[in-house]
């Protein structure tokens, strides 16, 4: 068993004992990445989207701009649905 302040973390087919808080860390910082290329990604599909669109002749796609919810939104939502 591992002591309480350590935790095992898997790099490739390896795995490290790292204290909890760097791993914690590491962890946080990997999700703000992902999530920073997500958002790029999302904005750049619209773009594209909007120009095929546009070759095709058809007119721009309704609603296509909205952003997605945060986690924060869908909680307070959640809230209200249930009562």
């Amino acid at each position: 068993p591992l002591p309480p302040e350590k935790a095992m973390v898997c790099f490739g087919s390896m795995f490290v004992e790292l204290p909890k808080a760097k791993t914690r860390e590491m962890l946080r910082q990997d999700q703000e990445q992902l999530d920073e290329e997500i958002n790029n990604l999302r904005k750049e599909l619209r773009v594209k989207v909007n120009r095929l669109y546009e070759a095709q002749g058809k007119p721009e796609l309704k609603g296509f701009n909205l952003n997605p919810m945060s986690a924060e939104e869908m909680k307070l939502i959640n809230r209200i649905v249930e009562g």
